[in-house]
């Protein structure tokens, strides 16, 4: 038997979790500037899964292999500014 291969697409992409989630992607996408086809990412200082938000000031821009390499880690600015309150200039 052959592989429905856009059935699956539909029923894992059709979920209401999966449709907000990638709601929130072309928000932050959006909110800070990028258009369809750029190869960068939007990168959340503090990671969702840490209790960042979606907020402007928790967004940057970065590669996709800068985003892919620091994972659901802190960035090197929240650091700073968790434990010195200090914030790089940009």
């Amino acid at each position: 038997m052959e592989r429905d291969y856009k059935k699956e697409y539909r029923d894992y992409h059709g979920k209401p979790e999966h449709i907000k989630e990638r709601s929130e992607r072309n928000k932050a996408r959006r909110e800070m500037g990028l258009e369809k086809g750029d190869p960068r990412e939007v990168d959340h200082i503090k990671p969702l899964s840490k209790g960042g938000s979606n907020k402007k000031d928790n967004l940057r821009v970065v590669s996709r292999e800068t985003n892919r390499h620091k994972g659901d880690r802190e960035s090197v600015d929240e650091k700073l500014y968790r434990i010195f309150g200090i914030r790089r200039k940009k």
